[in-house]
């Protein structure tokens, strides 16, 4: 018995099939963009693996289903293997000339730093960064969390942790916990002590947080920035390599005008933003299901139309959010199947798409054809 060539399946028959599959975000198919690596085919047995930019992909199911469809379509197929991989692509903005004081310290082995902020206190932006970091976490992603509220740390508690971190000379290694790494002011000075210092003492503190503190590889670092828009936000933003930034904001109108300065100050000094949070959205009913919008709502929605950037959706109100920030258990972590970590999780994949089409549109050695189609 002979084997027959013209039922085998070749490489290029697979890759012609790969290339109707696109990535949502990038608008190119998953072959152009280098997404496809080793590719194995023997006989009708056809494996490979798809690299995505992020392991917190929202599609990432979606195009493992659609690779598997393209390919059994192949007269001579028997067999489709696909692994899902991810490779963090960097993207880190340097000094911007038109940015009067900029100056980027480098910080290779971070491929991505994300700042939460808002432009007032008590809108859970704390509580938005920590379980960002632990949802990209989840996914498998190597995250850092830098509390950079020197006068209110928080993360201590949210993330329950008390002890101080190891200090070698003038290295500092963060503290790991639920597979992150944290660095705050509330590791290192005790409750009962409060920080008073003038903002050179805290321009150095956060300069310290970013280049003595041994963070290793990271894919994303979540920076849990103070509210407001003063000296501490500056120094972050024109000395961090920030790859953008999220503003965290409640519904009612007095939350939605400090957001418009927050937002305001990133775009001054040349930071993406990635969107706008709508915290509070709302109080959903145990019992019914009824949603009360306690603080309004579309605030966040409206804020993110007016500054033409994404509205990355809105975090309802549940008293387990508040109990697992004060036991330091975070919602994602001890109720992964709620509706609030359900959105915290859907919140880490638009961050981490959005990361991913920034990189890709920085170094793109192609521009997007436009086609026309008459009938």
């Amino acid at each position: 018995m002979f084997f027959n060539k013209k039922n085998s399946v070749t490489e290029a028959q697979v890759l012609e099939k790969l290339r109707e599959v696109n990535d949502p975000d990038l608008n190119r198919d998953i072959v152009t963009l280098g997404f496809v690596k080793d590719l194995k085919i023997k006989g009708g047995d056809v494996s490979f693996k798809v690299e995505l930019t992020t392991p917190a992909c929202p599609v990432k199911e979606q195009l493992k289903s659609e690779c598997d469809t393209k390919v059994r379509s192949i007269s001579g197929v028997t067999s489709v293997e696909i692994e899902m991989t991810s490779n963090v692509r960097s993207h880190q903005p340097g000094p911007s000339a038109s940015v009067p004081g900029s100056t980027k310290v480098s910080l290779p082995n971070i491929k991505n730093m994300i700042a939460v902020a808002s432009g007032k206190g008590g809108v859970g932006k704390s509580t938005v960064a920590v379980n960002l970091a632990l949802a990209l976490a989840k996914e498998g992603a190597k995250v850092g969390l830098l509390d950079a509220d020197i006068y209110g740390p928080s993360i201590p508690i949210m993330m329950g942790v008390k002890r101080r971190p190891d200090v070698h000379g003038e290295h500092v290694h963060p503290i790991e916990k639920d597979g992150i790494k944290l660095i705050s002011m509330g590791f290192l000075v005790p409750e009962n002590q409060a920080v008073v210092w003038r903002g050179p003492m805290v321009h150095g503190a956060l300069t310290q947080f970013l280049t003595q503190v041994q963070w290793g590889e990271l894919d994303y670092l979540i920076i849990d920035m103070p509210p407001g828009t003063g000296d501490a936000q500056l120094t972050m933003s024109q000395t961090a390599p920030l790859s953008g930034a999220i503003i965290v904001t409640t519904p009612q109108e007095v939350s939605l005008l400090d957001a418009r300065r927050g937002l305001l100050m990133f775009q001054n000094v040349k930071v993406p933003v990635l969107g706008v949070v709508e915290n509070m959205s709302g109080f959903v009913c145990s019992h019914c299901d009824e949603v009360t919008p306690i603080f309004r709502t579309g605030g966040g929605k409206k804020i993110a139309d007016e500054f033409q950037v994404p509205f990355l959706g809105g975090i309802p109100i549940d008293p387990l959010v508040a109990e697992g920030g004060d036991l330091g258990k975070p919602i994602v972590l001890a109720q992964p199947d709620s509706e609030v970590a359900k959105r915290f999780i859907s919140l880490a994949g638009q961050v981490a798409s959005k990361l991913s089409t920034l990189q890709f549109q920085s170094t793109a050695s192609f521009k997007p054809v436009g086609l026309s189609w008459q009938t």
